[in-house]
């Protein structure tokens, strides 16, 4: 039986729903995760310059998540300590009016909770977005569920989604910077620092 990692690589279940998006593009799963990981990174899906190159937040949202997260790229890619595990491995390409589309259901549903079974060492999740935040937290609204960014700690944070376009809200939100941003990185030192 093939590692749980090639078989999402090697999955197309969604080719014929790609080829008719505005991009027509063929799966390329993006699969970032080993079993010794501790943190966990659960987004949305992969954009269309990660799609081509391979590798999560290879972005302006991952130099912002990172920003936000107190680390730099080489701790941030590291496989043996970081988990990325967004709730679809592909790019799910743009609508007619150049807008991503949302991540397919299916991925999640048939790659999701294997995935997390196979990571059993992590300590902290940070969940991205209202994707996530519903699979992991049964959450729904991620204004108010960062909001309450409290009641779900130490071992979850959601997040809103790091992109350009969420900067609007951010200035209209001061507090996830005065008061999540410390917590978001003093937990994901204490996690990536701990030797056990």
């Amino acid at each position: 039986m093939k590692p749980l990692a090639d078989e999402i690589r090697a999955c197309r279940l969604c080719a014929v729903d790609f080829a008719l998006t505005v991009t027509a593009h063929d799966p390329a799963p993006v699969v970032w995760f080993r079993p010794t990981a501790r943190l966990l990174i659960a987004g949305q899906a992969p954009g269309l310059r990660v799609h081509r190159l391979g590798e999560p937040f290879r972005d302006a949202s991952g130099d912002r998540l990172r920003d936000w997260m107190g680390i730099d790229a080489a701790q941030f890619y590291d496989l043996d300590r970081v988990a990325v595990v967004p709730m679809a491995f592909c790019f799910p390409g743009y609508d007619s009016k150049g807008a991503d589309l949302p991540p397919p259901k299916r991925c999640a549903a048939t790659w999701h909770q294997c995935v997390m079974l196979s990571l059993p060492n992590i300590r902290l999740k940070l969940l991205i977005g209202g994707a996530a935040q519903q699979w992991h937290l049964k959450a729904s609204g991620v204004t108010e569920t960062v909001r309450r960014w409290q009641d779900f700690g130490p071992e979850a944070i959601p997040l809103p989604h790091p992109s350009w376009r969420n900067t609007g809200w951010l200035r209209k939100h001061p507090w996830f910077e005065t008061e999540l941003l410390p917590v978001l990185q003093a937990r994901v030192r204490e996690v990536l620092d701990d030797k056990r």
